[in-house]
């Protein structure tokens, strides 16, 4: 009798369907087996994710056709997948096609090969290559150019300028074997890194040390919180807890919030393991994310490395999952199925059987919390390395600056005066500014009419790079307007209004003319491997003023760098999120812990209109714990997270009318199925109430317990649409 294979259709239907197993298929199939199956009049692709004896529809059709010869997925990041679309509430196909990078799914994605150039016994004749030198030149260039072994065809030209005839000859003579061999595609391709040692620790880094390795050896504790301030060595702790890994056979997961820490992480790790480092992330070609996969995939690597999607590589015999800066908002994936890489890696630990390590110089809320109810278990870093000082953090209150110079600058006389000191003492400085584009928006000083996007409810940013305004939600364009746009006003006179990373690039520039300034934002960093380079200058002392948004503002270890500035600390501050405060106390305090991080004490100088906000005083003062204190109060008060768990649920349409009935006729049948503890807000306008050219408009359900929550949400998903 034929198996059935439940298969889960690449379709987003959010079910699995029962196909029969052909016998001459019956030994290749398995958990995880991508198929070709018939679906209606067409074919389609799909996973198998179970078998079953029996099935109780009728007259099933066979699976096609199995595509690849091993299993894409395995079966315990399928389990992984289940469970996130069960907890995130999205289709199981969404969270299938999220654990597998885009250029693995593809049906068409293949290994490159390439002819490889080999030298014979021949050609290490020094007789027979004399003989040669005299004849034909530019064949013996190419004996010469496989001194050190195989060498790929492509190479051989373009590198040395051989032609193809003249390999061609060289085999005929018997130097050279000419065959065909994969090539791997590598990002860090030429990249050397020279090998390093582990460092000697200090009492508080072993202490550390022996409890992850406690809970890679026994799983007790199975999470630790490493809580370590910056430049305490956190990472060498990261180091020798994967050496300890590798050691027993193990592989590794080491996750990192930005794109732009990958090179930095990347090196020090291949410095200490070698090719057994594979890298996953968006900036990748598509052939070298497809590669670097299945180099986990095969065995071949056994440290991944990358941002949240790195969660889901299919690293073998996994004894260890890394979460850096685990604090992050980047981890949290805002498309479907919105998961949270920090929140998932603790599942896959447990899922996997492996330890959990989650490092942080300010731990989430969440994490702290579970740490006092003896959930995590906490390793704690008071101390920088070698004991070096914490940097001195000034505020600068703008209120007071713009009443002194009788105008509103962009850098303020400190910070200016601390910048110019550290160019007369060769030493760095790094400016933040997490805003790019040249200002905000641009304003008509008659009537206030602000250029805003047609699509989105925001005002468009200027670049004055390109002289044009951009939206930074939709990327729709449009050139600067000549007058007013207000029909009524048209007056020419348009000014610009807030800062952006270029405008404090011009204004860097003409106060220093002589310093070396680079600028990274995601506007400059366009070209492959702009973030290795930028950053290797700027450890090479060739830049004195490094300027950027977010990605410079965490996990950069910069000895030369004496001084770090915050152009504008409220940025963050004000935003309609519960959070708010405790992102703003983390990104200043991540900020200011790039400074000082060599022999010379650091300074940290914060520019703001809001100084004596708990968040902004607690990140002076260095004071988490009495930070965290406060936050936690009030969110237990309000039943916010961690006390509590919220569900925000989002419905998006052309028509806004229609959008809210909508919204109030599914809040209407939520409270029908929902609990009577679930406490139901909205609907009400979202925080960016148009997106794309569409209404949106948000429901916001809060309960103690997730299951109390997410079931009805399910339920009505289909029918309301609900993204």
């Amino acid at each position: 009798m034929n198996r059935i294979a439940r298969v889960l259709v690449d379709l987003s239907l959010d079910r699995e369907f029962d196909y029969l197993v052909p016998e001459e298929l019956a030994e290749e199939l398995k958990v995880g087996s991508r198929v070709m199956v018939p679906f209606g009049r067409r074919q389609a692709h799909g996973y198998i994710v179970g078998f079953a004896e029996s099935s109780s529809y009728p007259n099933l059709k066979p699976v096609r056709k199995a595509i690849g010869k091993k299993p894409l997925v395995e079966e315990n990041v399928l389990n992984l997948a289940r469970w996130m679309a069960d907890y995130y509430m999205a289709p199981v196909e969404q969270a299938v096609r999220t654990v597998l990078p885009s250029a693995v799914r593809d049906v068409a994605a293949r290994f490159k090969e390439v002819n490889v150039v080999t030298p014979t016994a021949l050609a290490r004749d020094a007789d027979a290559v004399a003989a040669l030198r005299r004849k034909a030149a530019m064949q013996a260039k190419v004996i010469d150019a496989l001194a050190s072994g195989e060498v790929p065809m492509p190479q051989l030209t373009e590198r040395f300028g051989a032609s193809p005839a003249a390999i061609r000859a060289l085999e005929k003579k018997g130097f050279v074997t000419i065959g065909r061999r994969v090539l791997r595609r590598r990002a860090d391709a030429g990249h050397e890194v020279l090998p390093a040692l582990p460092l000697p620790l200090m009492p508080q880094q072993a202490e550390a040390l022996a409890l992850v390795k406690q809970a890679i050896d026994t799983r007790k504790p199975p999470v630790v919180l490493l809580f370590g301030v910056t430049g305490s060595g956190k990472t060498e702790i990261y180091l020798q807890a994967i050496d300890h890994v590798l050691r027993e056979g193990k592989g590794c997961i080491v996750l990192v919030p930005e794109i732009s820490l990958t090179p930095q992480t990347v090196d020090r790790f291949r410095s200490r393991f070698g090719d057994t480092v594979a890298v996953l992330h968006s900036e990748l070609s598509s052939g070298e994310r497809h590669d670097e996969w299945h180099r986990i995939h095969e065995g071949a690597a056994r440290i991944a490395i990358g941002p949240r999607s790195a969660v889901f590589a299919p690293v073998k015999n996994l004894g260890l999952i890394v979460v850096d800066e685990e604090h992050e908002y980047s981890y949290k994936q805002e498309e479907a199925p919105r998961y949270n890489a920090r929140d998932v890696a603790v599942m896959r630990g447990h899922r996997d059987g492996c330890a959990v390590l989650l490092g942080s110089a300010t731990p989430s809320l969440e994490s702290h919390y579970n740490v006092l109810r003896g959930k995590y278990a906490l390793a704690r870093m008071p101390h920088r390395v070698d004991h070096r000082k914490m940097p001195v953090m000034r505020i600068v209150d703008m209120r007071q600056e713009m009443e002194k110079e009788g105008r509103l600058n962009v850098l303020s006389r400190d910070l200016m005066e601390g910048i110019q000191s550290r160019l007369d003492r060769a030493e760095q400085t790094i400016l933040f500014l997490n805003r790019r584009g040249f200002s905000t928006s641009l304003v008509c000083p008659t009537c206030g009419t602000v250029a805003k996007c047609e699509n989105c409810s925001v005002s468009m940013t200027y670049h004055k790079q390109t002289n044009r305004l951009l939206c930074h939600i939709c990327g729709a364009e449009q050139p600067v307007p000549e007058r007013c746009p207000n029909s009524e006003c048209g007056d020419p006179a348009f000014k610009y209004s807030g800062i952006g990373t270029q405008r404090v690039e011009e204004v860097l520039r003409k106060v220093y003319p002589k310093a070396k300034i680079e600028r990274m934002d995601s506007d400059t960093m366009t070209k492959k491997d702009a973030y290795r380079k930028t950053l290797g200058a700027f450890r090479g002392g060739q830049i004195d003023i490094l300027l950027g948004t977010q990605m410079i503002a965490k996990g950069l270890d910069f000895p030369g760098v004496t001084l770090v500035g915050v152009v504008q600390a409220d940025l963050s501050l004000h935003l309609p999120d519960f959070r708010a405060g405790e992102r703003t106390f983390q990104l200043l305090t991540q900020v200011a812990g790039r400074a000082g991080r060599g022999d010379l004490v650091g300074e940290v100088i914060v520019q703001t209109f809001t100084p004596f906000h708990p968040a902004i005083q607690a990140a002076r003062t260095l004071d988490y714990d009495g930070f965290i204190d406060q936050e936690l109060e009030e969110r237990k008060e309000l039943g916010y997270p961690p006390f509590g768990h919220l569900v925000c649920v989002t419905l998006r349409g052309k028509q806004e009318e229609l959008v809210k009935l909508t919204g109030e006729t599914l809040v209407r049948r939520l409270q029908e199925q929902l609990d009577k503890t679930v406490r139901i807000g909205g609907p009400v306008p979202a925080p960016l109430a148009k997106a794309r050219g569409e209404f949106r408009y948000q429901i916001m359900l809060r309960a103690a317990l997730t299951r109390q929550i997410t079931g009805a949400p399910k339920r009505n998903r289909a029918r309301f649409q609900v993204a």
